[in-house]
């Protein structure tokens, strides 16, 4: 079977190209491609970007300058080796990450993708995919320079101005 591939289209027609890996996170890719076709991603904004770490999204929109939630998704199982799972794929910058809380069962629709090595998420977090080409990982980067503001309820590393998805869809 062929890892399936997905591309992030933002609002300025840029976009990052990534590899999933199904026999690894198989859970967590089925849910991702769930929610790509069923366009839950469209519209949605970065909404935590913090540079030499990670850029995440998944969550949040924003209508008439006001932050909204996405509307809410089922937690799925975590499959990384802290919670029981052979995932062994490295946080390193390009690899695409279920975002959680402390409840190692808590990952939905929101993700991360790294812009740095990142040793203390391995094996704590669901690492599902990476970048397949330069040009995309050039994005992750560009994305983790944007300047941030801390727009309150938590959102502290809020990139402004907003940088949104205008799409994920598969295309192989």
């Amino acid at each position: 079977m062929e890892n399936p591939i997905v591309r992030i289209i933002l609002d300025d027609d840029s976009k990052i190209d990534l590899e999933l890996y199904p026999t690894v996170a198989p859970k967590t890719v089925s849910n991702f491609l769930d929610l790509v076709q069923k366009k839950f991603y469209d519209g949605v904004c970065f909404h935590r970007v913090i540079e030499n770490f990670m850029i995440q999204t998944g969550g949040y929109y924003v209508v008439n300058n006001q932050i909204n939630v996405k509307k809410d998704v089922p937690s799925i199982m975590g499959e990384f080796q802290a919670n029981g799972f052979d995932n062994k794929i490295k946080h390193v910058p390009g690899v695409i990450s279920m975002a959680r809380t402390s409840d190692m069962n808590s990952a939905s629709s929101q993700f991360f993708i790294c812009s740095a090595p990142t040793p203390h998420l391995d094996g704590q977090y669901a690492a599902f995919g990476k970048t397949v080409d330069e040009e995309s990982l050039e994005t992750v980067m560009r994305i983790s320079k944007a300047p941030t503001v801390n727009v309150g309820g938590g959102l502290t590393d809020f990139p402004y101005p907003i940088i949104y998805i205008k799409t994920i869809e598969k295309i192989k």
